[in-house]
């Protein structure tokens, strides 16, 4: 199986993984204090935790990850924590200029290319949902993403909390699987396959309920 969603090839993946960057860092440039600290859908995490993480995925090349990976026992929680620490500014506005000092990486830890798209993809939703920032990522990208996504299972679960479901996207070209059929935007379902239950709300069809309850599950039962 190829690393990359059919028709993609790596410099492509990397192009849209600048532009989202770019995008993301447009949509925070007038947060303010209260905003950069308000809770966003990936755990514990603030916004401006969030972020930092992006630049720390972004800066971290296979080597250090590695050796990162390594010194924390294979507990990515908190290689993941050391990491992030390292690239949060002293103020949000310092976090965000170190955030737009990488857009043009093509660093990352070992992995499909595909895979660090998605990093940017979720996360920067991750930050936008809870700010109720509008801004959707380019079709191109989410289906990209969707598209590794159910394939396997690599960083997130899709691949698992989509089988037995047929998923089709109302906005793209994207569509896969058989059974229950799931339908809606395409960075509903992408999210969705990463595990994030608010998003299952975006979502119809006979499937969209045992999707929803396998995220929950996935969760530990709690949004």
């Amino acid at each position: 199986m190829s690393d990359q969603p059919v028709g993609s090839d790596r410099a492509a993946l990397w192009a849209m993984a600048h532009a989202e960057r770019a995008a993301l860092a447009h949509d925070l440039a007038e947060l303010d204090d209260e905003q950069w600290g308000r809770p966003s859908l990936c755990g514990s995490w603030t916004v401006e935790d969030v972020l930092a993480h992006l630049t720390a995925a972004a800066s971290v090349g296979r080597v250090r990850w590695v050796t990162s990976v390594l010194s924390a026992r294979f507990d990515f929680d908190k290689h993941n924590e050391r990491r992030k620490a390292e690239h949060l500014g002293k103020t949000p506005a310092e976090t965000l200029a170190l955030f737009r000092a990488i857009i043009p990486s093509t660093i990352s830890a070992p992995g499909p290319t595909a895979a660090w798209l998605g990093e940017v993809v979720v996360h920067a939703q991750d930050i936008r949902r809870p700010l109720g920032l509008s801004y959707t990522p380019s079709i191109e990208a989410t289906t990209a993403v969707a598209e590794f996504f159910a394939s396997r299972d690599f960083t997130v679960p899709g691949h698992t909390l989509v089988e037995g479901l047929r998923l089709e996207a109302t906005d793209g070209p994207f569509a896969t699987g058989g059974g229950p059929l799931v339908s809606g935007p395409t960075i509903a379902l992408t999210m969705a396959m990463a595990g994030r239950v608010a998003y299952c709300d975006d979502l119809s069809g006979p499937g969209a309920a045992a999707l929803r309850d396998r995220v929950l599950e996935r969760n530990g039962g709690t949004a």
